[in-house]
């Protein structure tokens, strides 16, 4: 009696089955990872804004604290100005980076050299590239805000949001 080499339709069936399911045990996973990758990322970013902001205080004393984001960053080769600082990246000087939008501010309430910042973050597609917002204001702490609303645009915003534990 002779045999036909090869596979039936029902042991491919079992097989692609097989692979379907750890596709749908394995995919949720991968994209919580990816989400806490970005979110990892935005917080650092963020506190490397408020690092930039500190140095960029101390290098133009007269203005304060920097106006807006791209004030700390500038063109790949930088001569320092207060408009263009060449503190930080270029990527991250645009606003968005690894699925977040930041923001950075300088603000004064006399009118004079800014005296207080916010910087933050928050997802660009809140629950697929991230699930929180960070910011931090002149204090230097790291805030959370487990939410999806825009960044905080002020200090007030930012200071209502739980410290980082």
């Amino acid at each position: 009696m002779s045999r036909d080499r090869g596979f039936s339709l029902i042991e491919l069936l079992i097989v692609v089955a097989i692979i379907l399911i750890i596709a749908a045990v394995a995919i949720p996973n991968f994209l919580r990872a990816r989400i806490s990758a970005d979110e990892a990322s935005a917080g650092s970013s963020v506190r490397k804004i408020a690092t930039a902001e500190y140095a960029y205080n101390a290098s133009y004393p007269d203005v304060g604290f920097a106006v807006d984001l791209a004030s700390l960053g500038g063109p790949a080769a930088c001569s320092p100005t207060s408009a263009s600082a060449c503190i930080l990246d270029s990527v991250l000087t645009t606003g968005v980076k690894t699925g977040y939008t930041f923001l950075a501010a300088g603000f004064s309430p006399s009118g004079g050299a800014n005296t207080s910042f916010v910087t933050s973050s928050a997802p660009q597609n809140f629950n697929i590239t991230g699930v929180r917002n960070f910011c931090i204001v002149t204090d230097g702490v790291l805030r959370i805000d487990p939410g999806g609303a825009p960044p905080a645009a002020d200090v007030p915003t930012c200071t209502a949001y739980p410290m980082r534990q």
